[in-house]
Parts: structure tokens; sequence; C-alpha cells
């Protein structure tokens, strides 16, 4: 039997009324950037951390400085997928493709996010994140004029292929890679990493023209961090790669 699409198995999961994709024979619709945030599960990530995410991210799409990035750009309305992972084996798409396109499609996507089951998993596998999110654009229904993923985590690639190798295939598709890495105090189940965290990402994980990272420096610094990267992103500021 032929494998359900990306698209068609995370659709199931949004909640009544959130404004998905258009259908199969309507005509794509225009957004300013098409967005997949990537989300990091891993175990390395406990529950009150991963509400923290989650609560970061539906504050974020609710602030009103977000809304007005969004109504600023030339078309007025973005493409959104949430997308969580952990390592090599491991990659869901929580929330599928959404235009929004005002306040009503961000608290209506808010809510659906709220509501969506939470997995931890072992292992943190940078690479599986950007393959997957790369299929998930690959999918997107929507016409953009760039095309995001913006990785979350708190740790080193240690599952799965390079990290580099996924990123440079993706930016050879004309697909820039943002990062949100978080500087916690027990990444790794309390081992250091081999190199700072923001060092990694930076030299590893980010790509692509006009490529950056927001730094969040612990869990509760993560909403702030996250509100900031989606207005960069949202209006294509050019800037530091390092923010």
């Amino acid at each position: 039997m032929r494998r359900r699409s990306l698209l068609a198995s995370g659709a199931a999961l949004a909640a009544p009324g959130l404004p998905t994709a258009p259908g199969l024979h309507a005509e794509p619709l225009d957004v300013d950037v098409a967005l997949v945030l990537a989300v990091d599960v891993s175990r390395s990530i406990d529950p009150d951390e991963a509400r923290l995410q989650r609560e970061g991210y539906r504050n974020a799409l609710l602030d009103e400085r977000v809304a007005q990035a969004i109504r600023r750009g030339s078309v007025g309305a973005i493409g959104l997928a949430y997308v969580e992972w952990a390592g090599a084996e491991y990659q869901r798409l929580v929330l599928p493709w959404t235009r929004l396109a005002g306040a009503a499609d961000a608290a209506r996507w808010a809510d659906a996010l709220a509501e969506a089951p939470r997995a931890s998993l072992s292992w943190t596998s940078v690479s599986g994140a950007i393959d997957f999110s790369r299929r998930v654009l690959g999918e997107c229904p929507f016409e953009p004029t760039r095309r995001v993923i913006d990785v979350s985590g708190d740790g080193v690639n240690n599952s799965g292929r390079p990290a580099e190798m996924a990123r440079d295939e993706a930016v050879a598709e004309g697909i820039v890679i943002n990062g949100l890495p978080i500087v916690n105090d027990k990444p790794n189940f309390g081992r250091p990493p081999p190199i700072p965290l923001d060092q990694y990402f930076r030299d590893s994980v980010i790509g692509g023209p006009g490529a950056f990272m927001i730094v969040a420096e612990d869990f509760e610094a993560f909403g702030g961090a996250v509100r900031r990267k989606l207005i960069r992103e949202i209006a294509g500021l050019a800037g530091p790669a390092w923010g």
C-alpha cells in the first residue's frame, strides 16, 4: 500500500477549524515565507522544558509584534509547519502546513499546538531534523518567496549522519536554515558537549543566504528568543549571523 504523504499523515493531528493547506485542486496561495519549526524533543529535555518550548512558540505567535511582522510582508501571510524530532529514527509532523494571515489564524494554531500530544525520545539527530524538514517543505502547498527551516535544540548531533551534510544539501536547494540553540545546565544528560553549543550551531547547523541564530541562555529565556527569531524570519531581515 502506498505510504501517505507527510502532509496527509500530519493533518489528522490538527485541531478542528485550524486553517490548513488548500485543497488539492485549488490554486496555491502565496505566502511571504514557508517556515518549518523543527523542535528538539530528545530525552535531554524534561517535561517542564518541553512545556516551556511549546509555550514559547504559542506565545510568540500570539504576540502583536509577530502579527505586525506578518502583516507588513508583501503578501501579509506566512506558511507554518511544526515538527518535533529526536534521534535519527524519530521525526513527527505535529501540525501540518497552515496559512497564517491574522490573529484568528494564530489563535487557532496556538490552540492546536496546546492540544497536540507530546513525546520524548532518546538521542539527538540534527541531521534527521533537517532531512525531514526538507521533505515537509517539499510538500508545502503554498507559493513562498522564501523557504526556511528553524532548528531549536539543546545538544549536538549524536545520531544519524553528520549535520553538516544535511545542512549543505538543504542549502543547495535554496533553503535557509536558522538556529535557536538552548544553552542549559544539563545538555547531553549532564555531560558537557564536545564544543560550545552556540559555536556548534554556527559552524554545523545554520546555512544559506542571511542565515542566523539566536541563543536562548536557558529554557526560561526561550520564549523571548523565539519571538525575536520569528520576527526576523518573517520579515526576512538581514543582519549578523549571531543574533
